[in-house]
């Protein structure tokens, strides 16, 4: 038996490191998207938390850029391909503790498989990056902790679960959800943990962590928990269902349509009271898992929602799935180290991977584009991580040319009138050319940039600026801009290649001499950041 846990064990290594190769790969040709170079500026402007969400990814970035020292896209994204590595770990090692190896090895493997948490969470630098890593190790001490409020000595697992829930929530905010779970399930089957001081202690040790959210939303009128209540507030315009089934789609494709598939036949083995699963550790998973989806599913009947809000849920429910199809393993008396459909969401997941950097680096499957200069490109989602290499170096001549020209100042910044692509601006065009980046637009366009805007100088009376944007994602300055500068002209247009066609433009604007109290056009003079 020792032999056979240590070939599973010796499986599973291979498995993540392969898996930790291609995401290295990934990570390295593909240039930054959208949401990725926006968190950036947490990084740039370390804070106690920020407009968007709380302060953890930017302290990641700087941790394994060296505070940008390692200043490229495979640095910015290590930390999340390290933490998928260790997350794929935990799950192998709870699935050993909710059955055996092997169903520690399917939950790796569908761990793997799903897009969201090998990809999304596993490659992009994104909140849900060190979100998922905590979640994974908040829970494996929930599970070994919470069944059996007896044993003194298993009790103080739960500062464990409450050092890692914390740091998850110092992630992301929907971490609270591990504890939602939890307490749901000690008031309905474990009340014997009300009169335990463990419990208290775990969930105080979360909220001291979180206590920095907690004083940054203080000091700047909870700013941050009322934009993300707006976000998730019902509206009164009636039942969306259109809404409702693009986040069922989008769960669907995000986890990868097997894996849900295989999620939703454990979820039925459940509801038929099959038993392939201890029942505090089912009742507990599912405590933790189901608000939160019928949560957003019930959100996104009034309102657009995002698919990977759901992501940590159906990772824990990745768990009940892989027991499911262990036990399935078991009843066919037919060895087989995994089951087909594991194996074939495995492929599924590895074809998109390819298909999709294809795609992104070299314009597989482009087609000849017959439009309008200014559209060029605008319906092609993959060009969001492609072509500002291209964009920043020829910027860089056209910034000489035009200095030298007397045709604009030469410590005139680049405005932009949204986060992005002014963070797109700021990472591969502003600072390798020693700019700096403001955004000049409504408060809910501009975000994190209002803190930056201030910290960066602000605008001035006089100041010339550049304005920049690609035919993916077009803005006229002229209709945002034209009361704010005696003058904007176009410069230059860039052409932007992959695969050697012409698949997006950049235009590159100079606005001269901003007038008096322009930002009061956006209502930017009135923020309340300002009287701090």
């Amino acid at each position: 038996m020792r032999f056979e846990n240590y070939k599973t064990s010796r499986l599973v290594i291979w498995i993540i490191a392969l898996a930790t190769v291609g995401r290295l790969f990934i990570g390295y040709l593909l240039e930054l998207g959208n949401d990725e170079v926006y968190y950036l500026t947490y990084a740039y402007s370390p804070d106690l938390s920020h407009f968007d969400h709380p302060p953890m990814v930017g302290f990641l970035i700087q941790l394994f850029t060296l505070n940008f020292a390692l200043n490229s896209e495979l640095f910015i994204r290590l930390g999340p391909i390290l933490l998928c590595a260790g997350s794929s770990w935990i799950i192998y090692r709870i699935g050993c503790m909710l059955r055996d190896e092997l169903t520690g090895l399917i939950a790796v493997v569908m761990f793997t498989a799903s897009i969201y948490a090998s990809v999304i969470a596993g490659t992009f630098i994104l909140p849900d990056s060190p979100q998922l890593f905590f979640w994974l190790a908040g829970l494996f001490f929930l599970l070994k902790t919470l069944p059996d409020p007896s044993q003194v000595f298993n009790r103080k697992g739960l500062y464990w679960a409450g050092l890692f829930i914390g740091l998850a929530m110092l992630s992301k905010y929907t971490s609270v959800f591990l504890w939602v779970g939890a307490i749901l399930y000690i008031i309905f089957y474990k009340k014997q943990w009300l009169s335990k001081k463990e419990l208290y202690l775990g969930i105080l040790i979360s909220f001291l962590l979180f206590l920095p959210v907690l004083i940054w939303n203080f000091d700047n009128k909870f700013i941050s928990f009322l934009y993300h209540s707006e976000r998730v507030a019902v509206t009164n315009n009636g039942l969306r269902p259109d809404y409702f089934f693009t986040e069922l789609l989008g769960e669907i494709m995000y986890n990868n349509p097997l894996v849900f598939f295989m999620i939703a036949a454990a979820l039925i083995a459940v509801i038929r009271k099959r038993h392939f699963l201890n029942r505090d550790h089912k009742k507990l998973l599912l405590f933790i898992a189901i608000p939160i989806i019928l949560l957003f599913l019930g959100i996104a009947l009034f309102r657009r929602t995002l698919p990977h809000w759901t992501g940590p849920a159906y990772t824990t429910l990745i768990l009940v799935a892989a027991c499911w199809q262990r036990e399935r393993i078991i009843r066919s008396k037919l060895f087989r180290p995994l089951p087909g459909i594991v194996g074939w969401a495995m492929i599924l997941t590895i074809l998109a991977a390819i298909l999709g950097v294809g795609q992104v680096t070299n314009g597989w499957f482009d087609q000849p584009a017959k439009c309008k200069p200014t559209e060029l490109g605008k319906n092609d989602v993959t060009l969001d991580l492609y072509g500002w290499h291209q964009i920043g170096n020829e910027f860089s001549a056209i910034r000489v040319r035009t200095e030298k020209k007397g045709l604009i100042k030469e410590d005139a910044p680049i405005i932009s009138w949204r986060w992005f692509p002014a963070a797109n601006i700021d990472f591969y065009i502003a600072r390798p050319n020693g700019m700096k980046v403001l955004a000049l637009g409504k408060f809910e366009d501009i975000h994190k940039y209002a803190w930056l805007n201030k910290e960066r100088g602000g605008f001035h009376s006089g100041m010339d600026a550049w304005f920049i944007c690609t035919s993916r994602d077009f803005k006229d300055p002229d209709e945002i801009y034209s009361t704010c500068f005696d003058s904007i002209k176009m410069v230059e247009t860039v052409p932007v290649y992959r695969g050697g066609k012409h698949v997006m433009n950049a235009f590159v604007f100079r606005m001269k001499s901003l007038k008096p109290n322009a930002e009061r056009a956006f209502g930017l003079d009135q923020l309340i950041l300002n009287n701090h």
